[in-house]
């Protein structure tokens, strides 16, 4: 089997996800894609007629978000016609699952050069919302519509699922709250050192003036007091009649009728809502030579992992290990592992279950303190990672984090010295 090389990885600053007030929410997605892609075109001086294809990941494939992005960006990122393009959805995995593909398609001696990446504009989506609320139509719930189904593998609420984790582990508040101080700490750290320059691009308006040019969600003044005041935010969620007696914490009692679900997260100890974008350069080792590219890590392994629905949070672990299984590594050749902070429970239960030295978890802050651009942020996190990696000298990353349907996929990189 081939090597798949990763040549460079590049993202947006992540904006604040809300119509009218973040400072990328006036744009359209396909502006923030194309940011990244003639980011990844101009920094390799790449001929993009080239490029076998663009595997990219939206998970709100609606209205402007619909229509290929992976394509439509690249046509608007100046890309040769001959440089096609595809778009998928797993969800919040789907940053990972879009280089895992490209990399196959590599690895597999069928392609030489794939970019892969994901964008999301959550201002967008939540506008999209408020519109179809308007008009008057019903929101789209996680569950599949068919009550015999759903009574068997019902879905819930992501933020009342990570409450019901957290509930069903013993993990308290406190602890989330710290996990989530730790990462406003780490990301206000890794930003004062200038730890993303290498991957960050800014984001221009139309009119050539700039956009964003730096991190829009992080809150480094945060403390612990400030995070103990704040009110959980899935107790009326949990609730919520959305139709003839359904609720989330039905759902739920549904599949564990004892559970009696208590709440610790907000919006300081959740993922942060933003709009961002990230690309990744993925060549085989003969394209990479002759077109004078230098590789800055190799795909070791990747895999996909189904796991409870219901809880839907709970994948991760079990990803964790099957890549590292695949790649016959232990826990601790791991030197840098980015675990998406969907909702602290989640990072905090995937440390307990691996026994992991927090110092090597998601090192440079994760998604409580820098936000998740949903369909983006696993291409984000592969770039941090190596990005990491390349800091500290380390040798291997493993990048994995939850998805909706109980689903996780997980990825290992290499660095490649040199």
């Amino acid at each position: 089997m081939a090597e798949a090389y990763i040549i460079d990885a590049v993202r947006t600053p992540r904006g604040i996800g809300k119509p009218g007030k973040g400072a990328l929410s006036h744009l359209h997605p396909q502006h923030l894609a194309a940011t990244v892609l003639k980011a990844i075109k101009e920094r390799n001086n790449l001929d993009t007629a080239t490029v076998d294809d663009i595997v990219w990941s939206c998970s709100s494939q609606n209205g402007k978000q619909g229509g290929d992005l992976g394509r439509m960006s690249a046509l608007a990122a100046g890309y040769d016609i001959s440089a096609s393009g595809t778009t998928l959805d797993r969800f919040c995995g789907g940053g990972i699952t879009s280089v895992n593909l490209a990399a196959a398609s590599v690895m597999s001696g069928m392609e030489d050069c794939v970019i892969a990446g994901g964008t999301e504009m959550m201002s967008y989506t939540a506008a999209f919302a408020a519109e179809q609320a308007n008009a008057g139509l019903p929101p789209r719930l996680m569950g599949s519509g068919n009550d015999a189904l759903d009574a068997l593998h019902p879905q819930s609420h992501q933020g009342v699922c990570g409450d019901a984790i957290a509930t069903m582990e013993g993990i308290k508040r406190e602890e989330l709250d710290a996990l989530a101080l730790v990462s406003q700490e780490r990301a206000d750290r890794a930003i004062r050192e200038g730890r993303f320059d290498k991957s960050l691009v800014t984001v221009y308006n139309e009119d050539g003036s700039v956009a964003l040019d730096h991190e829009e969600f992080p809150r480094p003044e945060t403390t612990a007091e400030g995070l103990a005041a704040l009110k959980p935010s899935f107790t009326g969620i949990a609730d919520y009649d959305m139709g003839g007696g359904f609720t989330f914490r039905k759902q739920i009692n549904r599949r564990y009728p004892d559970l009696k679900i208590e709440h610790f997260h907000h919006a300081g100890n959740s993922s942060g809502v933003v709009d961002g974008a990230a690309a990744i350069l993925i060549t085989s080792p003969e394209y990479a030579q002759k077109h004078g590219l230098k590789p800055r890590a190799r795909i070791v392994a990747y895999a996909n992992q189904g796991d409870d629905p219901t809880l839907m949070l709970n994948a991760p672990v079990p990803a964790a290990k099957k890549v590292l299984a695949k790649a016959g590594l232990k826990v601790e050749d791991i030197d840098v592992w980015e675990i998406n902070e969907a909702f602290a429970v989640v990072a905090e239960k995937f440390i307990r279950d691996l026994d992991l030295d927090r110092e090597k978890v998601n090192i440079n802050g994760g998604a409580c303190a820098l936000g998740h651009p949903i369909g983006a942020t696993g291409s984000i996190l592969i770039g941090t990672a190596l990005d990491e990696l390349e800091r500290s000298g380390g040798r291997y990353g493993l990048v994995t984090m939850c998805a909706a349907g109980g689903m996780a996929p997980a990825v290992i990189i290499e660095r490649i010295e040199g």
